[in-house]
């Protein structure tokens, strides 16, 4: 258990800072007045998703490996942590989508549908939800941390002198 301490904590980090995003998504009227930049803005989350991910690595580097990382250690570390940020996805999206902003799936529903994106409402009901949500964010979490994590790992492995 020792092993992963340091990605459980950041695993726990990632999802604060995920419903942070969230919040302040919200509040900034990004899931109802401004739900049309909605789609657009969103992907602002790679920036503080990427820098998160950059310093679990470094913490793992810095206070497990004692400063000297293998590229392979690096990966490991990655794909576990990924592996823990999907796990806890669903629950990061039940607290976002029934706590935070319940109002999310109907705003967007309703908006998809005047702008054409669906014909129905129950075609834009079948994409905008919750289980679709979390199965969504769970393998994006984990896909993109793994890629994430490769990209990283060239830059912040020791090399060898």
């Amino acid at each position: 258990m020792n092993n992963i301490n340091i990605e459980i904590k950041w695993a726990v980090f990632f999802a604060i800072m995920t419903l942070v995003w969230m919040l302040l998504e919200k509040l900034s009227g990004l899931h109802g007045r401004y739900i049309d930049y909605h789609l657009y803005l969103t992907n602002l989350f790679a920036i503080p998703a990427i820098w998160f991910m950059v310093l679990a690595l470094k913490d793992k580097k810095k206070n497990f490996y004692n400063g000297s990382m293998t590229y392979k250690q690096g990966l490991i570390s990655g794909i576990v942590l990924s592996l823990l940020i999907a796990v806890l996805s669903p629950l990061t999206q039940w607290i976002i989508s029934n706590v935070i902003t319940p109002e999310y799936f109907p705003n967007v529903i309703k908006r998809s549908v005047e702008l054409g994106y669906y014909q129905t409402t129950a075609e834009a009901q079948a994409h905008f939800n919750y289980r679709n949500y979390a199965i969504s964010s769970t393998i994006f979490a984990f896909v993109s941390g793994v890629v994430t994590t490769a990209v990283v790992m060239l830059f912040l492995r020791t090399r060898k002198k």
